[in-house]
């Protein structure tokens, strides 16, 4: 599901008209997407936006994909050395702090009035600009090559799509992401959500105040 058909779900199940995301979730990523549902609640999302938020992932190395992550044309890299445990973490401590990265190409932000992911899928040279970003914390989970478990803790605009390619570059490497799960958006966790299976069950829900989410 696209965040977009979850937003869609949500609308239908509620009866509501207005309902928004604070922040688009990968097709290939699952976890936190935040809901708003009325006019009260929608105008909260742009703040809710630049909350900090957390994530886990699973980092292949050895190849790069045209996306960054699991859904792309993958290339192997030939590795005549395999990186150590404490090389891979050198290399990701390169990324805390206010980095500049390049956002993926094919992702949603807008070029020429349009989304990247559209314009990338007609030039496959296509750049988006360098932007200044914060990631906060970087803890390696597990690392068995050529998988490397990551929980992240970024500010807003942080693509860990990004994240998984520059570190592969580091390393020499390539890399993308394989898996991905955004466990919190600012105070809100998944013992908190609704799965999206259980929409269904909100069909009949009205919300209790003019806005919530």
């Amino acid at each position: 599901m696209t965040s977009h058909d979850v937003v869609d779900a949500v609308r239908r199940a509620t009866g509501q008209k207005r309902v928004g995301h604070a922040g688009t979730l990968d097709p290939l990523a699952k976890g936190i997407l935040i809901v708003g549902v009325g006019r009260p609640a929608t105008r909260q999302l742009g703040q809710l936006a630049e909350k900090e938020k957390e994530y886990v992932t699973r980092i292949r190395l050895g190849f790069r994909s045209t996306t960054d992550d699991g859904e792309g044309k993958k290339e192997e890299v030939p590795v005549t050395a395999i990186p150590s445990e404490e090389d891979v973490r050198r290399a990701l401590d390169r990324f805390v702090g206010v980095i500049s990265q390049r956002p993926p190409a094919f992702s949603a932000l807008k070029l020429q009035g349009r989304p990247a992911y559209r314009l990338a899928r007609k030039d496959n040279s296509l750049q988006l600009a360098v932007r200044e970003v914060e990631v906060k914390a970087i803890e390696v989970v597990v690392y068995a090559w050529p998988f490397v478990e990551v929980r992240m803790v970024t500010g807003p605009g942080v693509y860990v799509r990004a994240i998984a390619r520059d570190l592969g570059e580091a390393l020499g490497t390539g890399g993308y992401v394989e898996e991905l799960e955004r466990t919190r958006v600012g105070s809100y966790t998944a013992d908190q959500a609704v799965h999206t299976s259980e929409l269904r069950r909100l069909r009949d829900c009205r919300v209790p105040r003019p806005g919530g989410l």
